[in-house]
């Protein structure tokens, strides 16, 4: 845990968050600031600042995080007409807390990107 991470905050329940998932491993809980009807934050329990921190052995972990993603796709309702997954990765990306995390966006019909 870093002890001013807002996220390792939230995994650990010092603040509150509306979570809608959780295991032994990811947490999943609604942006407070969400660009879309459905915007949730998946995030590992264990700190890991940015996606080019990720190590070998987390490949299990960040597929699972997507995985996560998917049913909790499902569980809202998003499957049918289709979502998006987006992890910023650094400043200049938009990352804005640097506890690695994907964004699951979705619930109309989202601006196309490129």
């Amino acid at each position: 845990m870093a002890a001013d991470c807002i996220f390792c905050k939230i995994v650990n329940k010092e603040v509150d968050a509306e979570i809608v998932y959780e295991d032994r491993d990811i947490v999943a809980f609604k942006d407070i600031s969400p660009v879309a009807p459905v915007h949730l934050l998946v995030v590992p329990r264990r700190h890991i600042p940015a996606l080019m921190d990720l190590k070998q052995d987390d490949a299990a972990l960040i597929g699972q995080m997507h995985l996560v993603a998917n049913d909790l796709a499902r569980t809202f309702e998003l499957d049918q007409r289709g979502y998006r997954v987006v992890i910023n990765c650094g400043k200049d990306a938009g990352q804005a807390v640097f506890h690695l995390h994907l964004h699951l966006l979705g619930g109309r019909a989202l601006q196309i990107m490129g």
